[in-house]
């Protein structure tokens, strides 16, 4: 296998650079090969490519080396699995990974012989160590490395000068044309070469004239490997004529008219630069009425009286003769109506009307018309320009079609009229336009930019150098609008026109080498060009022949401490890339493996030095060409260790201490053992005595008083051990009367002063105050600054107090001011007064704000904050922030903005994607350090879809399982924070049960597929619905589930009451369970009686769901009673109850308050919805209570009670509900009540027997049934008896001979006969009573009086008002009562 590389220096995984169109970048997984050059596998390991292409596409060389290979195949397969262990992946290197699966995989042969053509088909190019030796010993074709710009404008009173360097070995000659001829130089005495360089120079010194110099250059650099070539030099002189001599007239314009006044300065090389000034050089005051165009003219919006003031001319000034040319001035003479000029009247809101001036709206003096077009190309600035004329002068603004101006580049110029767009892009290309407008109205002009661009690199040519018979390529790929074309040459020769070579094929914009031989040898132009400007490439092709080198110093010792890990270096070069292996001691196999590992760089690590490993290790390169050997050598010492080490030691003042520390360490090393104080290095005085194992104190003071550290320390390693000295004060006896004097805090230090004042540091020395009979422990000093925070002082240090001086480390740019605070065992003294201020001098930050975030405050924005730094990190004045962010995935430019606060908002983001965010800090003294890049997200949606297939399996009675599918990442808008399950009790399978249908949650955190919900209640109906959450809410809801709770066992009886009428009997009462969760079945009571510790027999009692009392006959009456009680369902038996029968009265003892502070008598009075509470205590007055209640859902409330706010009232509750309550102060949770139970009263029916079965509710049903029957006769009778009723008496219109009904004076009703009349209705006795109507009865008949008949039903007469009688006819009417029914039946 052929191979050329550099192998990296010692301790570096050693990285070749792959040729620049055929690299594979392992980072972002892009290749850039061409497809059509890669058949089976392109594999970069390192700077080889394994293409797989037939054999008939191997050179001939390839073929005669295929043998080598094969002989090498073990070698390299031994090599590759180290390659799998060694070297990561990681940005930079090259992707091995098919390479390794391969060799793991066993592949059929066919492909054992692609691979192998790989390895010698393709290679990679590499860089030149840069060891002196082997870059004055290798050939190289030359390298431009230095050249003037493509357009060169010279001063005409300076020599001229063009520059053209190279390097290449042997050193380049150099040879110029102008205009494409062959450029004579000894032919020209004003024209030389410097000495070991091609730059030219032009000597004007003795004549001559610089114009006659002007054309096109291009340098050539040769040697016998090639020619390199600059690009095409433009000349030029740079010139600056004088303004032609001209006459000008007085401008005469009316006062309010817009004016150009016109500079058309005299052409230059390169422009001048335009300034309008007056003829005695005032400079022109510019404002948004009066202002400079880009093409030099002077626009007046309007002109007023005062403008002609002064006079004005304009001015060019040109740069390389540094002259300014003066134009003849312009005088004005302004027609006004007004010829008085109020000087007062200039900033007057209505400055024109008061002048007489007619306003008028605005129109464009530059551009003319509505639209115009402008091109400008890439990466240049475009400048938009609208400059308007109009009464009051127009303001201007700009916009662009479709989108937002970029904030970024844009930039607002010369009173807003003009627009500058840096750094063009194509994506700036578009419609801008212009809006000029005053309260006259408005106008617009629409620009449209068309960006286009010179040829700009996308893949630059790079020098390429190869072993003889290797593979390369060249690419050459450049971008540009129009689209650029792509010429080669060789050696500054057309490719076309140069001596044919079969090793080389051109493919558009890349040259393909196969089999290169030291003849392909050559320099290779690339020049691609448009109209709008070219590049042109310079890359060599260089084929080496390089036996393997060692580039690091023969025979090494290596010494290393037994049991660390150590890596031993071999960095070698050669070409084609060697192959290296690791002996030890000249013998044995290649070393790698176990406790070795070779990296690829050549290093061997050996992982735990034992003694075994010390001796000589040899590394021997190989390549065909030959080999090359150094050696290591490795010696293994012993480590160095503490084997007695310092103890803790408590000692009187003045007593001698002695802390040992004994060390065993390689005798062949130095050993040096120090001490240290509180971390601090110990300063050995005349009362300590240091000595090789130990450390004497003589005469121990408080100050002595510490952590002690002995440091033993070789070349190699070192150990340490630490004790803590504790220093006691001596117990002397008072010899007289007088008590110990007392202690005190210290007093505080004063006379402080600043010296040796330096950049990043000051002395502070202090004077102690009294110590007040306590010996001052430590100094704390503290600093204040007056620019972020004055007035607050933070502490800076802290010293033995011992110590009156200090040197303080200090940051830059901070106005100190110092004080010191001494301490000693009773407490701090009162600060220092402060000292005097001491300003350090600024410098550019060394950190960057921490804790950077990026978060969404909103869905289409992203919010970057972080912590400001602080007076000691801003090290300068104007302390502010450069933020940047670019998308994560897209690698954009980063877009930036400079922030005085600590935060910025970016907006109009896309839906929470990842951003790159670096905020770096900055004062006028320069920026900080390059920052960290941290990871924020824009704002979260909420999310667009719910989960699906949900799926309920019921576990027991109280809990489910639930499993859903998972919604698609892009629809979350966010980040999945959990699925959540929303369910309520919909109802009960109790009838007549109340349930609260409250909605519940369950939250299931995390991207998963299922869980479980828990505390339900059996034997109910549920619904539930599904969401998914992110960090904005909640998403639409899932297809609501419905699903059953099983029967449960039920909750313990409510209200279990014992009492003791007598002493013969007990009488116990209870309440059904607050939640039957299912049907009761019964109860069950076990009881036992007791005395004392004495148990009798325990009796088990069942009874029927719909007993709840029960009467004990007492057997003596002596013995206690203790009761359980428990409901039962189907399921089994649920929580019991327990009381105990009461104390007989001889043993029973009256309630008193407690001694101690307590509460006590807690009372609740509840009703169904609402409970007072009251206590009593023996608080003091003002004392503060809080009641805490608790429901059977286990949901816990407190309230606060002012003292003396007895009684407190509960609302809110539930009806039929249980609660715990106590009663505790609220000063002291400690002192609480005893915890009591009550239960609201329902607010509803709660009786669980069948009601069919009960007593009142048949009789109830009887009585209903009986009541109808009554109806249904009375309503018979009353039918068949009402048939006929006498009424001829009354009747106005006599019937007819044809009635039948007159016989027997008797008149039949029929249905609607006996309908009621619209409008009333029929009271007890039988009258009509009106309704909302104002007609009587009386007004339907001949009299207002009816009558009852007999049998108690109502007859009367009804005729019509004589205006009725045409359409009611002959109708009769009567209102029937029930109850005149009920009267018929008497």
């Amino acid at each position: 296998m052929r191979r050329l590389a550099a192998r990296g220096a010692a301790g570096d995984v050693g990285e070749v650079a792959a040729p620049a169109a055929d690299s594979t970048d392992c980072a972002q997984g892009r290749s850039r090969r061409p497809p059509r050059l890669i058949d089976l596998c392109a594999i970069w390991d390192p700077g080889v490519f394994l293409p797989a292409a037939g054999w008939k596409r191997a050179s001939g060389t390839a073929r005669r080396r295929l043998n080598e290979a094969e002989t090498l195949s073990s070698v390299r397969e031994a090599q590759v699995e180290r390659l799998e262990a060694a070297r990561p992946c990681r940005p930079g290197s090259r992707e091995r990974g098919p390479v390794l699966r391969m060799a793991r995989q066993q592949p059929p042969p066919w492909v054992h012989t692609a691979v192998l053509l790989c390895l010698l088909s393709l290679t990679g190019a590499i860089e030149i160590p840069m060891d002196p030796s082997i870059q004055n010993e290798l050939s190289q074709p030359p390298t431009i490395t230095k050249q003037s710009v493509k357009d060169h404008i010279v001063d005409p009173r300076d020599n001229i000068l063009i520059e053209c360097e190279a390097k290449g070995n042997p050193a380049p000659s150099f040879h110029w044309t102008r205009n494409s001829r062959f450029f004579n130089i000894a032919k020209d005495p004003r024209v030389s070469m410097r000495r070991r360089s091609g730059t030219l120079v032009i000597d004007f010194r003795s004549g001559g004239r610089p114009e006659e110099y002007e054309g096109e250059y291009q340098c050539f650099a040769r040697n016998k490997f090639g020619t390199a070539l600059s690009n095409r030099i433009r000349l030029q002189v740079s010139k600056s004529p004088l303004w032609p001599k001209e006459n000008l007239d007085p401008v005469v314009v009316q006062e309010g008219a817009p004016l150009t006044l016109q500079c058309n300065p005299p052409p230059g090389l390169p422009s001048p630069v335009i300034f309008w000034m007056s003829s005695s050089m005032e400079p022109i005051t510019q404002d948004k009425r009066v202002s400079q165009g880009h093409n030099g003219d002077l626009y007046f919006s309007n002109v007023m009286l005062q403008d002609m003031q002064t006079d004005y001319s304009c001015n060019a000034r040109f740069h390389f003769t540094h002259t300014i040319q003066q134009k003849n001035a312009f005088t004005l003479k302004v027609l006004t109506n007004n010829p008085y000029n109020d000087s007062s009247l200039r900033n007057h809101p209505d400055m024109y009307s008061a002048r007489g001036v007619a306003e008028r709206t605005p129109s464009f003096m530059y551009p003319q018309g509505t639209a115009s077009s402008q091109m400008v190309l890439r990466g240049m600035d475009l400048l938009l320009e609208c400059i308007a004329s109009g009464v009051p002068t127009p303001d201007i603004a700009w916009y662009k079609k479709g989108g937002d101006l970029p904030s970024d580049k844009a930039k607002f110029e010369n009173f807003n009229k003009a627009l500058r767009i840096t750094n063009v892009s194509e994506e700036d290309s578009g419609e801008y336009f212009c809006l000029a407008s005053n309260k006259m109205g408005s106008i617009r002009h629409t620009i449209s930019v068309r960006v286009k661009a010179a040829p700009y690199w996308l893949d630059e040519p790079k020098n390429l150098i190869l072993a003889p018979g290797e593979d390369g390529r060249l690419v050459c790929r450049a971008n540009g609008n129009p689209k650029p074309t792509v010429q080669w040459m060789v050696n500054g020769e057309p490719l076309q026109s140069a001596p044919p070579n079969p090793n080389r094929e051109v493919a558009g914009d890349t040259i393909i080498f196969r089999d290169t031989q030291i003849s392909s040898r050559a320099v290779y132009q690339c020049n691609t060009s448009n109209e709008h400007g070219y590049l042109l490439a310079n890359a060599f092709v260089s084929v080496l022949d390089v036996p393997p080198r060692m580039l690091s110093p023969r025979n090494q010792l290596i010494r290393v401490i037994l049991y660390n890990r150590t890596r031993l270096d071999c960095p070698f070069f050669g070409s084609p890339i060697p192959t290296l292996r690791w002996f030890k001691n000249g013998q044995g196999s290649n070393l790698d493996g176990g406790n070795y590992h070779v990296y690829e760089n050549g290093s061997l690590e050996i992982k735990m030095i034992r003694k075994e490993d010390q001796g000589i290790y040899t590394c021997v390169a190989t390549n065909i060409l030959g080999k090359a050997e150094n050696q290591v050598r490795l010696e293994v010492k012993d480590p160095t260790r503490i084997y007695r080490m310092p103890e803790d030691q408590v000692a009187k003042r003045g007593t001698t201490v002695q802390l040992e520390c004994r060390v065993k360490h390689d005798p062949s090393l130095k050993l040096t053992v120090s001490w240290l104080k509180d971390d601090e290095p110990l300063y050995i005085g005349n009362r300590m005595k240091k000595e090789d194992d130990s450390l004497t104190i003589f005469g121990v003071a408080e100050r002595d008083q510490g952590s002690y550290t002995c440091v033993a320390s070789t070349e190699l390693d070192q150990d340490l051990a630490k004790a803590y000295l504790t220093v006691l004060a001596d117990q002397a006896t008072p010899t007289n009367r007088l008590a110990a004097l007392p202690k005190g805090r210290p007093d505080r230090p004063r006379d402080l002063e600043l010296t040796d004042l330096a950049e990043r540091s000051v002395r502070l020395t202090w004077i102690p105050g009294d110590d007040n009979n306590s010996p001052i422990t430590d100094y704390v000093v503290q600093f204040e600054e007056d620019q972020f925070q004055p007035g607050v002082w933070h502490d800076h240090s802290k010293f033995p107090g011992s110590v009156n001086s200090a040197i303080l480390q200090l940051s830059p740019y901070v106005n100190y001011q110092f004080r010191v605070i001494a301490i000693n065992e009773v407490g701090s003294s009162h600060p220092s007064l402060p000292s005097e201020r001491y300003r350090t001098s600024g410098a550019p930050p060394e950190s960057n704000p921490a804790d950077v975030r990026g978060e969404g405050t909103r869905k289409n924005n992203m919010e970057i904050t972080w912590t400001p730094m602080n007076a000691t990190s801003a090290f300068g004045p104007n302390l502010r922030y450069i933020v940047k962010w670019r998308r994560r995935e897209t690698r954009e430019t980063w877009n930036n903005v400079t922030v005085w606060g600590s935060r910025y908002v970016v907006g109009q983001t896309p839906v929470y994607v990842p951003y790159e965010i670096r905020v770096q800090a900055e004062n006028d003294f320069g920026k900080g350090p390059e920052p960290d890049t941290v990871i924020g997200y824009s704002g979260e949606d909420y999310p667009r879809a719910a989960p699906t297939d949900v799926k309920i399996r019921v576990l027991n009675s109280t809990a489910i399982s639930l499993q859903w599918n998972r919604v698609y990442p892009d629809t979350v808008q966010g980040q999945l924070r959990e699925y959540r399950a929303y369910y309520w009790r919909e109802s009960s399978l109790l009838k007549n049960l109340w349930v609260s249908q409250k909605r519940q949650q369950a939250s299931f955190p995390g991207d998963r597929p299922r869980g479980v919900v828990s505390r339900l209640f059996p034997y109910s109906n549920y619904k539930l619905e599904m969401v998914v959450v992110n960090g904005r809410g909640d998403g639409p809801r899932s297809e609501t589930k419905e699903f059953t709770t099983p029967e449960g066992v039920p909750s313990a009886p409510r209200r279990f009451r014992v009492r003791q009428p007598n002493l013969e009997t007990i009488n116990l009462e209870w309440d059904h369970p607050e939640h039957p969760n299912g049907i009761l079945i019964g109860y069950t009571l076990k009881y036992v009686a007791f005395n004392g510790t004495k148990l009798g027999k325990q009796i088990v009692e069942n009874f029927s769901p719909n007993q709840t009392k029960f009467t004990v006959q007492r057997a003596d009456p002596v013995s206690r009673y203790r009761f359980t009680l428990s409901a039962r369902t189907q399921v089994g038996s649920g929580e019991a109850v327990t009381e105990e029968s009461p104390a007989p009265p001889n043993e029973a003892t009256p309630t008193a308050a407690p001694d101690r502070q307590s509460i006590w008598n807690v009372t609740v009075l509840p009703n169904s919805k609402w409970a007072n509470i009251t206590w009593k205590h023996n608080f003091g007055p003002g004392t503060d209570f809080v009641v805490e209640y608790t429901d059977s859902n286990h949901t816990k409330k407190s309230v606060p009670v002012k003292a003396q706010a007895q009684p407190v009232q509960l609302t809110d509750l539930y009806p039929g509900m249980t609660y715990t309550l106590r009663v505790y102060s609220r000063d002291n949770e400690g002192i609480s009540s005893t915890v009591i139970t009550f239960m609201t009263s329902t607010a509803y029916t709660n009786n669980q027997a069948d009601i069919a079965t009960q007593g009142w509710f048949i009789g109830l049903m009887c009585a209903i049934a009986l009541l109808v029957l009554i109806l249904l006769i009375v309503c018979f009778i009353k039918r068949s008896r009402g048939g006929k009723y006498p009424v001829r008496e009354k009747k106005d219109v006599p019937l007819g001979p044809e009635d039948p009904k007159e016989e027997d004076g008797s008149f039949d009703y029929s249905d609607e006969d006996n309908k009621p009349l619209q409008g009333s209705q029929t009271s007890l006795d039988g009258t009509i009573k009106q309704q909302e109507s104002d007609d009587s009865l009386v007004d339907y008949g001949e009299g207002g009086e009816g009558q009852f008949n007999e049998d108690g039903s109502f007859i009367g007469q009804y005729t019509v008002k004589k205006d009725k009688e045409e359409t009611e006819g002959n109708e009769s009417s009567e209102a029937t009562s029930p109850v005149n029914a009920i009267y018929s039946l008497a």
